[in-house]
């Protein structure tokens, strides 16, 4: 961009984070070396039990947060002829596992303050086709479990929590991915509890769907060298099992920061015609992304990199509009606060190695803005 100089201030920077564990990291890494078991094994298993017994369920652990959607959604027996109501406004991957599978996505739209899909707008969109709900829980923060889950139940629906943006979040003391009957994590490197490279993790809580989905993540295997259905090669490796154990041991430290690093930014933005981040009453919000909003959203994310800030948007295009979606038949204007979203959302740098300094230079520099 012309008059930008380089980014001082990264949106994101894992280096800072993996300098100071590198020692631990590199230890836990020579364990699964010398024990020449790479593929599953104790370290996944207790990973497993880990977040089985901080969350609640049948946990199990696969290639990548995406996998963990399609592999829930092919083990409820969701396909040909079934729809699923989720949001437009978010990242693909709960879309093409959808459809992936055969199924269709049918988008409900967001409430605007947070982000999340909005309860209010989901039984009109319930149809006999339907099967399941897939609420995100978005940019860290919890969607309206109670009320989705009570519809849900109403209809014989199953609920699908897509949690990869929010490891750690809660509404009360119940952690996310322990409302609705499974719960998807990724542990992408971008995510709150990250490894390095892709994974994800299923919880579950009924026996017999956690058995399918470990079958599945083995080719439909059970019992080695016999198929019982097609399944698929998606299965976390210790290296990364490890690493995600030892980072455990920090996690609840790092969303304090992200939680200290959000309350410092609201301070300073206070006043400012911008839209900052909520935290409903009884919710605890992670903060995977500190995410404003503006109708000059375009020319404050120039104003920042020609001040050498990263910003980044999340995301440009909602989904009902992505060409990938183009068979379904939406158009513009279907859901007008996912649109409006797309147009206005722009995330500031966070993550729990960014300093006070960095971030009271970033509000200067919004601050700054030709208001």
């Amino acid at each position: 961009m012309t008059g930008s100089r380089p980014i001082e201030i990264p949106i994101f920077d894992l280096g800072r984070q993996n300098e100071k564990l590198i020692d631990g990291i590199l230890n836990e890494i020579r364990k699964v070396v010398l024990s020449g078991r790479f593929i599953l094994g104790e370290a996944v298993a207790e990973l497993e039990e880990r977040l089985g017994e901080m969350i609640g369920g049948r946990a199990i652990g696969v290639g990548s947060g995406t996998d963990a959607l399609y592999l829930t959604i092919k083990a409820l027996d969701i396909g040909a002829g079934d729809e699923v109501i989720t949001s437009p406004f978010t990242f693909i991957a709960p879309i093409e596992t959808i459809l992936a599978l055969g199924a269709r996505p049918v988008f409900v739209d967001i409430d605007p303050i947070t982000f999340n899909l909005n309860p209010d707008l989901i039984e009109e969109r319930i149809t006999e086709r339907t099967r399941a709900i897939l609420p995100i829980h978005l940019f860290g923060l919890p969607a309206a479990m109670e009320p989705i889950v009570s519809i849900a139940r109403q209809h014989n629906l199953v609920v699908i929590e897509d949690c990869a943006q929010a490891f750690g979040a809660r509404i009360g003391d119940q952690p996310v991915g322990g409302f609705g009957d499974a719960g998807c994590f990724s542990f992408f490197p971008t995510k709150i509890l990250s490894c390095f490279g892709d994974g994800g993790m299923v919880i579950v809580r009924d026996p017999d769907r956690a058995e399918r989905i470990r079958s599945l993540r083995v080719h439909g295997s059970r019992k080695k060298y016999y198929h019982e259905e097609i399944g698929v090669n998606s299965r976390l490796d210790a290296l990364q099992a490890r690493i995600l154990l030892y980072k455990l041991n920090f996690v609840d430290e790092w969303i304090r920061r992200r939680r200290e690093i959000a309350d410092h930014y609201r301070k300073l933005l206070k006043g400012l015609p911008i839209s900052l981040p909520v935290e409903p009453e009884g919710y605890y919000h992670v903060y995977h992304q500190f995410t404003i909003r503006s109708p000059r959203r375009d020319e404050l994310k120039r104003h920042l990199a020609e001040n050498g800030i990263g910003s980044t948007v999340y995301y440009p295009t909602p989904l009902h509009l992505q060409p990938v979606c183009k068979d379904l038949g939406y158009k513009p204007g279907d859901f007008p606060e996912a649109e409006r979203a797309c147009s206005e959302v722009l995330s500031l740098p966070i993550f729990p190695e960014l300093t006070p300094r960095e971030v009271e230079r970033v509000a200067s520099v919004l601050s700054s803005f030709d208001w």
